[in-house]
Protein backbone atom coordinates (compact mmCIF):
# COMPACT_ATOMS: atom_id res chain seq x y z
CA UNK A 1 0.00 0.00 0.00
CA UNK A 2 2.91 2.33 0.66
CA UNK A 3 3.97 1.80 -2.96
CA UNK A 4 0.67 3.38 -4.07
CA UNK A 5 1.02 6.31 -1.68
CA UNK A 6 -1.16 5.07 1.19
CA UNK A 7 0.64 6.28 4.32
CA UNK A 8 -0.03 7.83 7.71
CA UNK A 9 -3.31 7.25 9.51
CA UNK A 10 -4.96 5.58 6.49
CA UNK A 11 -2.14 3.04 6.29
CA UNK A 12 -2.29 2.31 10.03
CA UNK A 13 -6.06 1.92 9.91
CA UNK A 14 -5.97 -0.63 7.06
CA UNK A 15 -3.04 -2.46 8.64
CA UNK A 16 -4.88 -2.79 11.96
CA UNK A 17 -7.87 -4.11 9.99
CA UNK A 18 -5.74 -6.88 8.40
CA UNK A 19 -3.26 -7.74 11.18
CA UNK A 20 -3.73 -10.51 13.77
CA UNK A 21 -6.80 -12.08 12.22
CA UNK A 22 -7.86 -15.68 12.83
CA UNK A 23 -10.31 -17.86 10.96
CA UNK A 24 -11.87 -21.31 11.14
CA UNK A 25 -14.21 -23.47 9.02
CA UNK A 26 -17.74 -24.36 10.12
CA UNK A 27 -19.75 -27.14 8.49
CA UNK A 28 -22.62 -29.53 9.21
CA UNK A 29 -22.35 -33.33 9.22
CA UNK A 30 -24.98 -35.80 7.96
CA UNK A 31 -27.06 -35.32 11.13
CA UNK A 32 -26.94 -31.50 10.89
CA UNK A 33 -24.54 -31.19 13.81
CA UNK A 34 -22.11 -28.29 13.47
CA UNK A 35 -18.43 -29.13 13.20
CA UNK A 36 -15.65 -26.61 13.74
CA UNK A 37 -12.01 -26.57 12.76
CA UNK A 38 -9.40 -25.04 15.04
CA UNK A 39 -8.69 -21.34 14.85
CA UNK A 40 -5.73 -20.57 12.59
CA UNK A 41 -3.78 -17.35 12.12
CA UNK A 42 -4.38 -15.66 8.74
CA UNK A 43 -0.96 -14.97 7.27
CA UNK A 44 -2.11 -13.68 3.89
CA UNK A 45 -5.35 -12.46 2.30
CA UNK A 46 -8.35 -10.39 3.28
CA UNK A 47 -11.58 -11.28 5.15
CA UNK A 48 -14.05 -12.90 2.75
CA UNK A 49 -17.43 -11.22 2.42
CA UNK A 50 -16.08 -7.85 3.58
CA UNK A 51 -16.78 -4.57 1.80
CA UNK A 52 -13.08 -3.70 1.63
CA UNK A 53 -12.05 -7.16 0.41
CA UNK A 54 -12.52 -6.64 -3.37
CA UNK A 55 -10.83 -3.22 -3.29
CA UNK A 56 -7.82 -4.51 -1.34
CA UNK A 57 -7.55 -7.49 -3.72
CA UNK A 58 -7.52 -5.19 -6.76
CA UNK A 59 -4.76 -3.12 -5.17
CA UNK A 60 -2.85 -6.33 -4.45
CA UNK A 61 -2.91 -7.54 -8.09
CA UNK A 62 -2.66 -4.09 -9.66
CA UNK A 63 0.93 -4.62 -10.86
CA UNK A 64 0.15 -7.89 -12.71
CA UNK A 65 -0.38 -6.14 -16.10
CA UNK A 66 3.03 -4.50 -15.80
CA UNK A 67 4.57 -7.97 -15.73
CA UNK A 68 2.74 -9.03 -18.90
CA UNK A 69 2.54 -5.90 -21.05
CA UNK A 70 5.97 -6.39 -22.63
CA UNK A 71 4.72 -9.49 -24.43
CA UNK A 72 0.90 -9.29 -24.36
CA UNK A 73 -2.14 -7.18 -23.51
CA UNK A 74 -4.05 -7.97 -20.34
CA UNK A 75 -7.62 -7.25 -19.26
CA UNK A 76 -8.52 -7.49 -15.56
CA UNK A 77 -12.04 -7.72 -14.18
CA UNK A 78 -12.09 -8.54 -10.45
CA UNK A 79 -10.32 -11.91 -10.19
CA UNK A 80 -10.74 -12.77 -13.90
CA UNK A 81 -7.69 -12.02 -16.04
CA UNK A 82 -7.62 -12.28 -19.83
CA UNK A 83 -4.30 -12.23 -21.69
CA UNK A 84 -4.30 -11.39 -25.40
CA UNK A 85 -1.30 -12.44 -27.48
CA UNK A 86 -1.14 -11.36 -31.12
CA UNK A 87 1.50 -12.64 -33.54
CA UNK A 88 1.33 -13.84 -37.15
CA UNK A 89 4.50 -15.90 -36.79
CA UNK A 90 3.67 -19.37 -35.33
CA UNK A 91 7.08 -19.85 -33.67
CA UNK A 92 7.09 -16.39 -32.10
CA UNK A 93 3.51 -16.99 -30.98
CA UNK A 94 4.54 -20.18 -29.16
CA UNK A 95 7.52 -18.42 -27.60
CA UNK A 96 5.30 -15.59 -26.37
CA UNK A 97 2.90 -18.05 -24.72
CA UNK A 98 5.73 -19.86 -22.92
CA UNK A 99 7.18 -16.53 -21.79
CA UNK A 100 3.79 -15.41 -20.48
CA UNK A 101 3.23 -18.64 -18.54
CA UNK A 102 6.68 -18.36 -16.96
CA UNK A 103 6.10 -14.71 -15.99
CA UNK A 104 2.66 -15.48 -14.55
CA UNK A 105 3.91 -18.39 -12.46
CA UNK A 106 6.81 -16.30 -11.13
CA UNK A 107 4.46 -13.42 -10.26
CA UNK A 108 2.02 -15.75 -8.49
CA UNK A 109 4.78 -17.37 -6.45
CA UNK A 110 6.23 -13.99 -5.48
CA UNK A 111 2.80 -12.78 -4.32
CA UNK A 112 1.78 -15.95 -2.42
CA UNK A 113 -0.97 -16.78 -4.89
CA UNK A 114 -1.82 -19.92 -6.86
CA UNK A 115 -2.96 -20.05 -10.46
CA UNK A 116 -6.19 -22.05 -10.82
CA UNK A 117 -5.11 -24.02 -13.86
CA UNK A 118 -8.39 -25.95 -14.01
CA UNK A 119 -10.17 -22.68 -14.83
CA UNK A 120 -7.48 -21.49 -17.24
CA UNK A 121 -8.59 -21.63 -20.89
CA UNK A 122 -6.63 -21.22 -24.12
CA UNK A 123 -8.55 -19.96 -27.15
CA UNK A 124 -7.12 -19.11 -30.58
CA UNK A 125 -9.02 -16.60 -32.71
CA UNK A 126 -9.00 -17.69 -36.35
CA UNK A 127 -10.39 -16.66 -39.71
CA UNK A 128 -11.54 -19.24 -42.23
CA UNK A 129 -8.21 -18.97 -44.06
CA UNK A 130 -6.02 -19.34 -40.96
CA UNK A 131 -5.04 -22.71 -39.59
CA UNK A 132 -4.94 -23.44 -35.90
CA UNK A 133 -1.46 -23.43 -34.39
CA UNK A 134 -0.92 -26.69 -32.56
CA UNK A 135 0.40 -25.95 -29.10
CA UNK A 136 0.18 -27.39 -25.60
CA UNK A 137 0.47 -25.26 -22.47
CA UNK A 138 2.05 -27.14 -19.60
CA UNK A 139 1.98 -25.79 -16.05
CA UNK A 140 1.47 -27.25 -12.58
CA UNK A 141 1.75 -30.76 -14.07
CA UNK A 142 -1.33 -30.06 -16.20
CA UNK A 143 -1.75 -29.68 -19.96
CA UNK A 144 -4.01 -27.19 -21.67
CA UNK A 145 -4.84 -27.39 -25.38
CA UNK A 146 -6.86 -25.07 -27.56
CA UNK A 147 -10.64 -24.94 -27.01
CA UNK A 148 -13.33 -23.86 -29.47
CA UNK A 149 -15.25 -21.56 -27.15
CA UNK A 150 -15.33 -20.20 -23.62
CA UNK A 151 -17.68 -18.15 -21.45
CA UNK A 152 -16.34 -14.76 -20.38
CA UNK A 153 -18.38 -12.24 -18.37
CA UNK A 154 -21.63 -13.79 -19.53
CA UNK A 155 -20.70 -13.96 -23.24
CA UNK A 156 -19.80 -17.22 -25.00
CA UNK A 157 -16.87 -16.39 -27.26
CA UNK A 158 -15.89 -18.84 -30.00
CA UNK A 159 -12.67 -19.06 -32.00
CA UNK A 160 -14.17 -17.51 -35.17
CA UNK A 161 -16.25 -14.89 -33.38
CA UNK A 162 -19.39 -16.21 -35.06
CA UNK A 163 -21.38 -15.89 -31.79
CA UNK A 164 -23.41 -18.93 -32.82
CA UNK A 165 -23.08 -20.74 -29.49
CA UNK A 166 -23.86 -17.59 -27.51
CA UNK A 167 -26.98 -16.88 -29.58
CA UNK A 168 -28.10 -20.50 -29.25
CA UNK A 169 -27.84 -20.25 -25.44
CA UNK A 170 -29.59 -16.87 -25.45
CA UNK A 171 -32.41 -18.24 -27.64
CA UNK A 172 -33.03 -21.01 -25.12
CA UNK A 173 -33.12 -18.44 -22.30
CA UNK A 174 -35.59 -16.23 -24.18
CA UNK A 175 -37.83 -19.21 -24.96
CA UNK A 176 -38.16 -19.73 -21.19
CA UNK A 177 -39.02 -16.04 -20.77
CA UNK A 178 -41.56 -16.46 -23.58
CA UNK A 179 -43.19 -19.38 -21.74
CA UNK A 180 -43.26 -17.44 -18.44
CA UNK A 181 -44.92 -14.39 -20.04
CA UNK A 182 -47.50 -16.62 -21.74
CA UNK A 183 -48.27 -18.29 -18.38
CA UNK A 184 -48.95 -15.01 -16.52
CA UNK A 185 -50.52 -13.07 -19.39
CA UNK A 186 -54.13 -13.75 -18.38
CA UNK A 187 -53.77 -12.18 -14.93
CA UNK A 188 -51.66 -9.12 -15.76
CA UNK A 189 -52.27 -5.78 -17.43
CA UNK A 190 -50.44 -4.65 -20.55
CA UNK A 191 -48.22 -2.28 -18.53
CA UNK A 192 -47.19 -5.06 -16.15
CA UNK A 193 -46.46 -7.43 -19.05
CA UNK A 194 -44.30 -4.73 -20.60
CA UNK A 195 -42.37 -4.46 -17.32
CA UNK A 196 -41.98 -8.25 -17.26
CA UNK A 197 -40.59 -8.07 -20.81
CA UNK A 198 -37.95 -5.54 -19.80
CA UNK A 199 -37.01 -7.59 -16.73
CA UNK A 200 -36.70 -11.00 -18.36
CA UNK A 201 -36.23 -10.47 -22.11
CA UNK A 202 -34.81 -7.00 -22.73
CA UNK A 203 -32.04 -7.36 -20.14
CA UNK A 204 -30.86 -10.57 -21.83
CA UNK A 205 -31.21 -9.21 -25.39
CA UNK A 206 -29.36 -5.95 -24.77
CA UNK A 207 -26.41 -7.51 -22.90
CA UNK A 208 -23.38 -7.61 -25.22
CA UNK A 209 -25.56 -6.90 -28.26
CA UNK A 210 -22.92 -4.59 -29.78
CA UNK A 211 -20.78 -7.70 -30.35
CA UNK A 212 -23.30 -10.23 -31.69
CA UNK A 213 -26.21 -8.07 -32.90
CA UNK A 214 -24.82 -7.76 -36.45
CA UNK A 215 -24.37 -11.49 -37.12
CA UNK A 216 -26.62 -13.63 -39.32
CA UNK A 217 -27.53 -15.82 -36.30
CA UNK A 218 -29.11 -12.83 -34.55
CA UNK A 219 -32.26 -13.32 -36.65
CA UNK A 220 -33.10 -16.23 -34.32
CA UNK A 221 -33.23 -13.82 -31.39
CA UNK A 222 -35.37 -11.39 -33.40
CA UNK A 223 -37.90 -14.17 -34.12
CA UNK A 224 -38.27 -14.97 -30.42
CA UNK A 225 -38.56 -11.27 -29.58
CA UNK A 226 -41.43 -10.87 -32.06
CA UNK A 227 -43.11 -13.96 -30.62
CA UNK A 228 -43.00 -12.38 -27.14
CA UNK A 229 -44.45 -9.12 -28.50
CA UNK A 230 -47.35 -11.06 -30.08
CA UNK A 231 -48.02 -12.85 -26.78
CA UNK A 232 -48.05 -9.56 -24.85
CA UNK A 233 -50.43 -7.92 -27.33
CA UNK A 234 -52.51 -11.07 -27.91
CA UNK A 235 -52.11 -10.93 -31.69
CA UNK A 236 -51.81 -13.68 -34.28
CA UNK A 237 -48.58 -15.40 -35.21
CA UNK A 238 -48.71 -13.99 -38.77
CA UNK A 239 -49.56 -10.41 -37.77
CA UNK A 240 -46.91 -7.75 -38.36
CA UNK A 241 -45.13 -6.57 -35.22
CA UNK A 242 -43.78 -3.24 -36.50
CA UNK A 243 -46.68 -1.15 -35.21
CA UNK A 244 -46.82 -3.25 -32.03
CA UNK A 245 -43.21 -2.35 -31.26
CA UNK A 246 -44.11 1.32 -31.67
CA UNK A 247 -47.20 1.04 -29.46
CA UNK A 248 -45.27 -0.71 -26.68
CA UNK A 249 -42.30 1.67 -27.05
CA UNK A 250 -39.96 -1.30 -27.45
CA UNK A 251 -37.08 -1.34 -29.91
CA UNK A 252 -36.90 -4.26 -32.38
CA UNK A 253 -33.63 -6.18 -32.16
CA UNK A 254 -31.90 -4.40 -35.11
CA UNK A 255 -32.92 -1.01 -33.69
CA UNK A 256 -31.73 -2.03 -30.22
CA UNK A 257 -28.39 -3.01 -31.77
CA UNK A 258 -28.12 0.41 -33.45
CA UNK A 259 -29.05 2.19 -30.21
CA UNK A 260 -26.60 0.26 -28.00
CA UNK A 261 -23.77 0.59 -30.52
CA UNK A 262 -24.23 4.35 -31.01
CA UNK A 263 -24.38 4.92 -27.25
CA UNK A 264 -21.09 3.02 -26.99
CA UNK A 265 -19.55 5.12 -29.80
CA UNK A 266 -20.68 8.36 -28.17
CA UNK A 267 -19.28 7.34 -24.77
CA UNK A 268 -15.96 6.16 -26.19
CA UNK A 269 -15.09 8.82 -28.76
CA UNK A 270 -11.40 8.42 -28.02
CA UNK A 271 -11.48 5.01 -29.73
CA UNK A 272 -12.67 6.52 -33.02
CA UNK A 273 -10.98 8.89 -35.49
CA UNK A 274 -12.69 11.50 -37.67
CA UNK A 275 -11.79 12.00 -41.35
CA UNK A 276 -10.25 15.39 -40.50
CA UNK A 277 -7.76 13.61 -38.21
CA UNK A 278 -6.67 11.38 -41.11
CA UNK A 279 -6.19 14.03 -43.83
CA UNK A 280 -6.11 17.84 -44.20
CA UNK A 281 -8.46 18.04 -47.17
CA UNK A 282 -11.45 20.30 -46.51
CA UNK A 283 -14.13 17.81 -47.57
CA UNK A 284 -17.86 17.52 -46.96
CA UNK A 285 -17.49 14.52 -44.67
CA UNK A 286 -14.60 15.82 -42.56
CA UNK A 287 -16.49 15.42 -39.29
CA UNK A 288 -17.66 11.90 -40.05
CA UNK A 289 -15.92 9.00 -38.33
CA UNK A 290 -13.18 7.40 -40.38
CA UNK A 291 -13.92 3.87 -41.60
CA UNK A 292 -10.93 1.56 -41.01
CA UNK A 293 -9.76 0.07 -44.31
CA UNK A 294 -10.50 -3.65 -44.35
CA UNK A 295 -11.97 -6.21 -46.72
CA UNK A 296 -12.49 -8.79 -43.96
CA UNK A 297 -16.20 -9.27 -43.25
CA UNK A 298 -15.45 -10.23 -39.66
CA UNK A 299 -13.85 -6.82 -39.06
CA UNK A 300 -16.59 -4.97 -40.95
CA UNK A 301 -19.16 -6.46 -38.57
CA UNK A 302 -17.07 -5.47 -35.55
CA UNK A 303 -17.72 -2.60 -33.17
CA UNK A 304 -15.21 -0.09 -34.59
CA UNK A 305 -16.18 -0.44 -38.25
CA UNK A 306 -19.95 -0.87 -37.80
CA UNK A 307 -20.05 1.79 -35.12
CA UNK A 308 -18.36 4.33 -37.39
CA UNK A 309 -20.56 3.49 -40.39
CA UNK A 310 -23.82 3.59 -38.43
CA UNK A 311 -22.85 6.86 -36.68
CA UNK A 312 -22.07 8.50 -40.03
CA UNK A 313 -25.60 7.68 -41.26
CA UNK A 314 -27.29 9.45 -38.36
CA UNK A 315 -29.35 12.58 -39.11
CA UNK A 316 -27.28 15.73 -38.59
CA UNK A 317 -29.66 16.93 -35.86
CA UNK A 318 -28.79 13.88 -33.72
CA UNK A 319 -25.06 14.01 -34.49
CA UNK A 320 -25.04 17.60 -33.25
CA UNK A 321 -26.10 16.36 -29.79
CA UNK A 322 -23.13 14.02 -29.36
CA UNK A 323 -21.55 16.31 -26.74
CA UNK A 324 -24.67 16.04 -24.58
CA UNK A 325 -24.89 12.34 -23.72
CA UNK A 326 -28.34 12.47 -22.10
CA UNK A 327 -30.01 14.39 -24.94
CA UNK A 328 -28.19 12.26 -27.52
CA UNK A 329 -29.59 9.03 -26.01
CA UNK A 330 -33.11 10.42 -25.61
CA UNK A 331 -33.30 11.84 -29.15
CA UNK A 332 -31.70 8.74 -30.68
CA UNK A 333 -34.16 6.43 -28.94
CA UNK A 334 -37.14 8.54 -30.07
CA UNK A 335 -35.83 8.43 -33.64
CA UNK A 336 -35.43 4.63 -33.56
CA UNK A 337 -38.83 4.08 -31.90
CA UNK A 338 -40.47 6.22 -34.58
CA UNK A 339 -38.96 4.26 -37.47
CA UNK A 340 -38.76 0.81 -35.81
CA UNK A 341 -36.03 -0.47 -38.14
CA UNK A 342 -36.11 -4.17 -38.93
CA UNK A 343 -32.62 -4.25 -40.49
CA UNK A 344 -29.48 -2.18 -40.98
CA UNK A 345 -30.38 -1.82 -44.66
CA UNK A 346 -33.60 0.00 -43.67
CA UNK A 347 -31.58 2.28 -41.40
CA UNK A 348 -29.00 3.12 -44.10
CA UNK A 349 -31.73 3.93 -46.62
CA UNK A 350 -33.56 6.27 -44.22
CA UNK A 351 -31.35 9.33 -44.76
Amino acid sequence: MKFYGITGIAYKLIRSYLDDRYQRVTMKDSTSNKLFSTWEHVKHGVPQGSVLGPLLFLIYINDLPLTLNKVASSILFADDTSIIISNTNPEEFKTSINTIMTEINNWFMSNFLTLNFNKTKFLQFLTKKNKEIEIQIIASNSIRTNINSTKYLGLIIDSQLSWGEHISTLTSKLNKACYAIRAVKSCMSLDVLRSVYFSYAHSAISYGIIFWGNTHCSTNIFKVQKRIIRIITNTGRRDSCRELFKQLQILPLPSQYIFSLLVFVNKNKELFLTNSEIHDINARYNHDLHLPFTSLKLVQKGVLYSGSKIFNCLPLSIKALSDDTKRFKTTLKSYLLKHSFYSLEEYYQCQ
